[in-house]
């Protein structure tokens, strides 16, 4: 996949670097040529000077062909400007902004954009935004049988209660997260826009447990 980021002060580079690694394309967008010195010489991307928001830079930097988009600057008002241009001009559906005020953080889930705040941030909530599948569980029993992640949950899961996703995946959802909080859903609990989905499941079924998640429910499942 190719990814763009904007930003590349400690968590940008370090999160270019990290792609990069998995094997993905990469491309760093930042006012400051100067800071493109934190990517280090083996870094093979590509280095963009510009305004991370202006549609000319992002698509200098590849974002047409880009399959995730992470504003990760230090202000708040252009990562979620930016992340806005990637979700809507471009139609990148892995989006994440980096947004230091958590109330701020609040307003944006709802508009569709997930966040994470400064002081929940850790690279692996980001990379679990920009690579849907296959990130780390949170937990596993010692084990090994059982896991607990999040699992990237298609829009078709919107408006269909947590029942019906269990039924359907055969999955425990342990919980959510909504609005930056946690929530323990009830199975009578109905699924919204900007939810992230936390389950327990066997480890042997993972791939097919994402694989459900990402196709949404069976026709006439409600």
């Amino acid at each position: 996949m190719h990814i763009v980021i904007m930003g590349c002060g400690r968590v940008g580079a370090a999160l270019a670097q990290t792609l990069e690694q998995r094997g993905h394309t990469v491309a760093v967008v930042d006012q400051d040529p100067t800071a493109f010195r934190r990517l280090g010489s083996g870094f093979s991307g590509r280095r963009v000077t510009g305004v991370g928001f202006d549609q000319d830079t992002l698509r200098e930097a590849g974002i047409e062909e880009a399959g995730a988009f992470a504003a990760v600057s230090s202000g708040d008002n252009s990562n979620i400007i930016a992340a806005r241009v990637a979700r809507e001009m471009f139609g990148i559906e892995n989006v994440a902004a980096r947004i230091y005020d958590p109330r701020r953080a609040e307003v944006y889930q709802r508009l569709g954009i997930p966040t994470v705040a400064t002081v929940r941030w850790t690279a692996d909530q980001m990379l679990r935004r920009l690579l849907p599948s296959g990130a780390e569980p949170l937990w596993s029993d010692p084990s090994g049988a059982l896991q607990l992640a999040e699992v990237h949950t298609s829009t078709a899961w919107i408006g269909h209660k947590i029942s019906t996703l269990q039924e359907e995946t055969g999955v425990r959802v342990a919980f959510l997260t909504r609005l930056g909080e946690a929530v323990l859903p009830s199975s009578q609990t109905v699924l919204q826009e900007g939810d992230l989905v936390h389950v327990m499941m066997r480890t042997d079924e993972v791939e097919k447990v994402e694989a459900a998640f990402a196709q949404g429910p069976e026709e006439g499942g409600h």
